[in-house]
């Protein structure tokens, strides 16, 4: 977060060098409000391209075996240029390195699901998902995998078929 402050104010101070330079280059005909307009324009893309390179950068830095199942998009009045492309704020991954299948539960995968949203700390936790079932538990709360490959003291959530999480963590 102090990085991206660091590069708004070195883009600012950027764009209000190159309006100098250029009214140095033009024989200082320029109107004097250009430096801070420009000062301002260059800090205002450089958020604006912060935030809509958010995701690029994000999944840039997931290790190979990290799928991203789903992200959401928003739009909101004060960034009105998110009502023509979407920003994307939040997604969510699945760790396939860590999927682990038992012998005895053989359409059960357990694997890592990664939650990450922008200025949130990423968080993760295990889940178990019925692959033939289209349901998933999560092993939180007290919910534990047992010796058998069952589970206890879980809550299971039923899935819709094509459900992108569990397609990711299935393999499908």
């Amino acid at each position: 977060m102090f990085l991206e402050l660091i590069a708004i104010l070195a883009a600012g101070f950027g764009l209000a060098g190159i309006a100098l330079t250029l009214n140095f280059i033009v024989g200082k005909r320029l109107p004097k409000w250009i430096f801070p307009a420009s000062a301002g324009a260059g800090m205002l893309l450089m958020a604006i391209w912060l935030e809509y390179s958010w995701l690029e950068r994000t999944t840039a830095s997931f290790p190979e075996g990290v799928e991203v199942a789903s992200t959401n998009q928003v739009r909101s009045w004060y960034r009105p240029w998110t009502y023509v492309v979407p920003l994307t704020t939040r997604l969510v991954a699945i760790d396939t390195r860590f999927n682990r299948r038992h012998d005895e539960a053989p359409g059960h995968v357990l694997s890592q699901v990664l939650l990450a949203g922008r200025w949130e700390p990423t968080r993760q936790f295990s889940a178990v998902f019925d692959c033939v079932g289209h349901r998933r538990a999560d092993l939180v709360e007290g919910a534990v995998l047992g010796e058998d490959g069952g589970i206890e003291n879980a809550r299971w959530v039923r899935l819709q078929a094509d459900d992108a999480l569990m397609h990711a963590a299935c393999g499908h």
